[in-house]
């Protein structure tokens, strides 16, 4: 066999004329439609209108006219079938061999702030998919190209053997599966959220691929890095890498949970971060100040950590930055000393983070957990609590201070994994106790740390108390005002040893539970 006839419809036209300007000049007869068409000729590409095909105008603005017999029995007919070969014959029909086409951007569409629904709808392709389809059905017999990065694979082996390997044409016929189920996967879920059904019956989400990374959590798993075609500008996977080496999984991970915690503040806020759980966060009328209490809150812990800040790195803070190992600094951006002064060690990545800064108010979006043989999703927890909201449950008041400092803790608890207790005072963590079996060893883990800093430091749990022994163990350390959900059937009793030792205490009615 050899490519003889080629239909090619493009909306992304990167390297189109080159590619279609090759396979002419080798024999084939390029099949075209619409702009596609008009360009391949303006640019002297010989060139078939659709419609000679088919013996039928492009009607309808265009939404019908590759959807014809004489477009699909050329693409679906089976070679080697005698019956196919016969009707084919007698109805007068040619077959086409390679087929070229991408679709309706509908991802840029709905991406745009402005867009309407019926601009959406009007950019879902119909017949694109389905000559993609045909064809990667055939694939024993016809080429499929949907990706203009295999244009020059595809002329590779067309020049040296008259058509594509049965292999290229497998590899080519399995990626187009891939592109049409993901274009079909985002127009779902606009659509579910148009009609307000977030989670339905099916659910189904699509990827790209950002890179392929050197393995996964341990050496022995592999592991790649994708993004949600929509994903927002202050992600990770929206960062720009500025310096050092490739990220891993872990980096990757432990980036994030930096990321969604430096989020929350509105104040210049740095937030450092091992194995996905705060070590220290701080904030301060400066980015530099704010480093400085995130540092002292976790000097041991914060070496080999990942460092988010939610304002520009200048040559200050740089310089402090430097003295200590690092895996990742991520910031909404650096001043030239600043990354002239971090780019001289070697292997620290320097990730710039689009949207940071002032905490806007953030937008649920939905999470997926896989487990063995299937997934569970949920909505992202962006609850932010509104001090008018606490309920004064002891009969001392928070003072003005202590209430700064426990929504501050309010704020750190919710990232930190479950058991979790956080330790607060003059504006940064001076103890975490993160991922324990009960809430009392959680608390002696973050009141351990403290040390001496536990004196008049607040406590925030991220879900309510079972029974009074935690707040037994907090006034001994000196803990002075508490910050928990409430909405134990015990509730009473931490009330009681609360008020027996003078601590204040609010309840939020909202938990923060972090598998």
């Amino acid at each position: 066999m050899s490519i003889k006839r080629a239909l090619v419809s493009v909306s992304d036209k990167r390297g189109i004329v080159d590619f279609c300007r090759e396979l002419s000049a080798l024999g084939v007869e390029i099949i075209s439609t619409g702009g596609t068409s008009t360009l391949l000729a303006k640019e002297g590409v010989p060139v078939i209108g659709i419609s000679d095909v088919t013996g039928f105008p492009e009607i309808m603005d265009g939404r019908v006219k590759t959807l014809h017999p004489a477009v699909h029995s050329g693409l679906l007919a089976v070679r080697d079938n005698e019956e196919h070969t016969r009707q084919m014959t007698e109805l007068g029909l040619d077959y086409i061999d390679l087929v070229v086409v991408n679709l309706y951007p509908f991802a840029e569409t709905i991406a745009k702030p402005d867009v309407t629904y019926e601009e959406a709808i009007e950019n879902i392709d119909i017949g694109g998919p389905t000559m993609l389809r045909s064809a990667a059905k055939n694939h024993a017999f016809v080429s499929v190209v949907v990706d203009a990065d295999d244009y020059a694979n595809v002329l590779e082996e067309v020049r040296a053997g008259g058509d594509t390997t049965l292999e290229t044409r497998k590899r080519l016929a399995a990626k187009v599966f891939r592109h049409t189920a993901s274009y079909d996967a985002l127009i779902s879920d606009y659509l579910s959220n148009v009609t307000g059904e977030p989670l339905p019956e099916r659910y189904t989400v699509t990827y790209e691929k950002i890179q392929d990374l050197r393995y996964g959590e341990n050496p022995h798993q592999k592991a790649a890095f994708y993004r949600t075609p929509l994903a927002a500008q202050d992600t990770l996977t929206g960062a720009e890498q500025l310096h050092g080496k490739e990220l891993s999984y872990n980096n990757i991970n432990d980036a994030n949970a930096a990321l969604q915690i430096v989020k929350e503040f509105n104040e210049p806020a740095v937030v450092a971060v091992k194995h996905m759980n705060p070590c220290g966060v701080g904030i301060g009328e400066s980015i530099l100040e704010a480093y400085q209490k995130a540092y002292n809150a976790d000097p041991v812990s914060i070496f080999g950590g990942i460092v988010a800040a939610n304002r520009y790195i200048d040559s200050d803070t740089a310089n402090l930055l430097k003295e200590i190992f690092l895996e990742i600094i991520l910031a909404p951006g650096f001043t030239d000393e600043a990354l002239e002064i971090l780019s001289k060690k070697k292997n620290i990545r320097l990730l710039k983070i689009g949207g940071l800064g002032a905490a806007a108010e953030r937008k649920s979006s939905f999470v997926v957990t896989t487990v063995e043989g299937g997934m569970v999703v949920q909505e992202s927890d962006v609850h932010s609590i509104n001090p008018d909201d606490l309920k004064v449950v002891t009969d001392r008041k928070p003072t003005e201070e202590e209430l700064k400092q426990l929504l501050f803790g309010w704020k750190v608890v919710k990232h930190v994994k479950s058991n979790a207790i956080v330790l607060a005072a003059d504006d940064m963590t001076v103890g975490v106790g993160a991922g324990q079996m009960n809430r009392v060893g959680a608390a002696k883990i973050a009141i351990e740390q403290a040390g001496d800093k536990a004196k008049g430091a607040v406590l925030a749990s991220d879900a309510f108390f079972p029974m009074g022994d935690t707040l037994e163990f907090a006034a001994k350390a000196g803990i002075t005002a508490v910050i928990q959900p409430g909405g134990s059937v015990r509730d009473e009793e931490s009330i009681k040893v609360a008020n027996e030792h003078g601590i204040a205490m609010v309840f939020t009615g909202v938990r923060h539970f972090k598998h």
